[in-house]
């Protein structure tokens, strides 16, 4: 049982943004220090961002009006703490505690992974899609419904009608939708918004990344502060999870999708 939301899709808006904020602090410094949270619905979206970072207020709004169109943004900048900051000032060390699993994606997950894809590059709309066992859930809008079930026969598709979607109609927070982004790995913290020395963007990586390789599951823990993780020193890590990141585009791009 799996279910998948698309890029559109309030929650996934809210990401992308804390993605691009994030996107912009490494073009101003290699290591940056930065957590972004975001909310944002009914024409407003609110950013609070802690950071080590000089970031223009104005890119910023740029970023988000070009992700979430013509909505008045609230954006507050404050420094990191001053003891998460002297955590790192020596060497790249563990940025937070937590819990983490690598998990092999399933093959329910590849498929429904696919449809969503699919359907988004015709339909770039807010969505939602389930896949349990031979049962499809199909929750798209913007494009009829008698549309959907033509190309997806023996299918639920928006099962209250046609609807319109977005973030005049829901709110949309940052990492709400982990279990789209995780499936079965869903641990405790999210992937997105955060800085790579953070265990909750690095780790996640790691852990999903090693559980493909292995074909088996994973799970680490660390606290903050730690130097090696997984018997591996924590700037090793860090490296495997800035080329995945670098690899599909950034921060923001890694924000549509998630690791499935």
């Amino acid at each position: 049982m799996f279910e998948k939301v698309n890029p559109k899709h309030p929650d996934k808006i809210a990401d992308c943004i804390a993605g691009a904020i994030v996107d912009l602090a490494y073009k101003a410094k290699d290591n940056p220090k930065i957590a972004v949270e975001v909310l944002l619905g009914h024409g407003n979206c609110h950013v609070i961002i802690e950071t080590d970072c000089n970031l223009n207020k104005k890119e910023i709004e740029t970023a988000i009006k070009r992700i979430a169109g013509d909505i008045k943004a609230d954006i507050k900048i404050v420094e990191q703490d001053i003891h998460l900051s002297n955590n790192q000032k020596e060497k790249i060390r563990c940025g937070d505690n937590g819990i983490f699993k690598g998990v092999p994606i399933s093959d329910e997950e590849k498929k429904l992974s696919l449809i969503a894809r699919e359907i988004f590059s015709n339909y770039p709309y807010d969505g939602k899609y389930i896949l349990d066992g031979d049962k499809l859930i199909i929750c798209q809008s913007n494009i009829s419904t008698e549309i959907l079930k033509s190309i997806y026969p023996k299918t639920i598709v928006n099962p209250l009608g046609d609807w319109t979607g977005g973030f005049n109609v829901d709110t949309g927070a940052t990492n709400r939708k982990l279990g789209s982004d995780m499936g079965r790995a869903v641990t405790g913290g999210g992937l997105h918004g955060k800085d790579l020395s953070k265990a909750d963007v690095s780790v996640n990586i790691y852990a999903h990344l090693k559980a493909q390789d292995e074909n088996k599951e994973i799970e680490l823990s660390c606290a903050i502060g730690d130097e090696t993780v997984d018997g591996r020193p924590y700037s090793e890590i860090v490296e495997i999870a800035r080329n995945y990141i670098n690899s599909i585009g950034g921060f923001e791009e890694f924000a549509k999708w998630g690791l499935i």
